[in-house]
């Protein structure tokens, strides 16, 4: 299940910095604007302790984590709607992604360049956003000309509920508010999602601080604007330091570990982020445990038990025949699967069975 999400924010905003972090690549992170034109892409393993935790019990020979893609998009400039910057290009690559990550600079350094010669998040998050609303109107407004003299000639039933959720999501938009927002039934959603509209993908705020302010966001003015917007976005914010968390992802996971363990912090910013883009889509995981692979796989919350199947292998959903379940809460406390059994805590799921999160299954099918 492949899914990714965009980097995106005004130029010389920590982008670039933050996936030369989350790649453990080095992608040019220049201080001028544009020094991104081409996205330059990067997949990372979403960190699991299950994962972990398993590897410990059953000691295998191969160890997978789930997978999430990172785009890094090119600065974005005021009038990129209309052209302006790298325009069109920009915006096009955001279409092609499931979520989009607003890196957001919430931190003062001269001889670091801002676009817009000051530092104000809320500014830079209304230029970007404004950008995206202009672009969405522009697929409505296409959309519009395709649809509306069928709708009025033909009277078709479809096509004047499609003029109607446009006539909702047109003034809605010219309001500056975002796709996302909207109330609409599960038809509309689904149309919607034809349209690829860019305000209708989530969010997630990514509050760039310095090393100084990283240690306790709450006191930054910067980042407090930022949280509070995003709660009216209702979306996440995450904080962190860019640079810090590039300078993190060279070092081996035992001095990782150490210097996070020394800040008091479990997770750094990155897991974070990573785990936050994962939630926002919706996504879950379930896992398979024994002595040749440990694995996390990745799915859509609400998926039934044969479509977690094929996730693995076609083969697995065309032949399902039942799926043996237990908790990863039973294995971490219980710690053999004979224990499982012997404790009743094993399960037999047919085909309705909805997989949830932590699940770690067997299947069983016949082609």
């Amino acid at each position: 299940m492949s899914l990714t999400a965009g980097i995106v924010g005004l130029p010389n905003v920590g982008k670039s910095t933050l996936f030369n972090a989350i790649t453990k690549s080095q992608v040019e992170a220049a201080n001028y604007p544009f020094a991104t034109i081409q996205p330059n892409v990067g997949i990372v393993e979403v960190p699991d302790h299950r994962v972990d935790r398993l590897c410990e019990l059953f000691h295998p020979k191969k160890t997978i984590y789930t997978t999430f893609e990172f785009t890094d998009i090119a600065g974005l400039v005021k009038g990129a709607s209309k052209g302006e910057g790298l325009g069109n290009q920009f915006l096009s690559n955001i279409r092609l992604t499931d979520a989009i990550c607003h890196v957001v600079r919430c931190f003062d350094d001269n001889n670091i360049t801002h676009v817009e010669d000051s530092i104000d998040p809320i500014r830079d998050i209304e230029i970007i956003n404004l950008e995206l609303i202009f672009a969405d109107l522009q697929t409505i407004e296409n959309r519009r000309s395709k649809i509306e003299r069928k709708a009025k000639t033909n009277k078709d039933k479809e096509s004047l509920a499609e003029l109607a959720l446009l006539d909702r999501l047109q003034p809605w938009l010219e309001q500056e508010k975002p796709a996302r927002l909207l109330d609409l039934n599960e038809d509309e959603k689904a149309l919607v999602k034809s349209y690829n509209l860019l305000t209708a993908k989530p969010v997630i705020y990514v509050a760039n601080l310095d090393e100084e302010g990283v240690m306790d966001p709450d006191s930054v003015d910067y980042y407090n604007r930022v949280k509070e917007f995003a709660i009216q976005d209702q979306s996440q914010v995450i904080a962190l330091c860019a640079k810090m968390e590039e300078e993190l992802s060279g070092l081996e996971k035992e001095e990782k570990d150490a210097f996070l363990e020394e800040l008091g912090v479990p997770y750094s910013g990155l897991d974070l982020l990573i785990k936050s883009a994962y939630s926002v889509l919706n996504l879950c995981t379930f896992l398979t445990a024994g002595e040749d692979e440990c694995r996390a796989w990745t799915f859509k919350k609400g998926m039934k038990a044969p479509d977690c199947a094929g996730v693995i292998h076609t083969d697995f959903k065309r032949g399902f025949i039942r799926a043996e379940v237990y908790r990863f809460e039973d294995i971490d406390q219980l710690e053999t699967e004979a224990a499982i059994k012997e404790a009743g805590r094993l399960r037999l799921e047919g085909k309705d069975y909805v997989v949830q999160d932590g699940d770690i299954m067997h299947f069983r099918f016949n082609v």
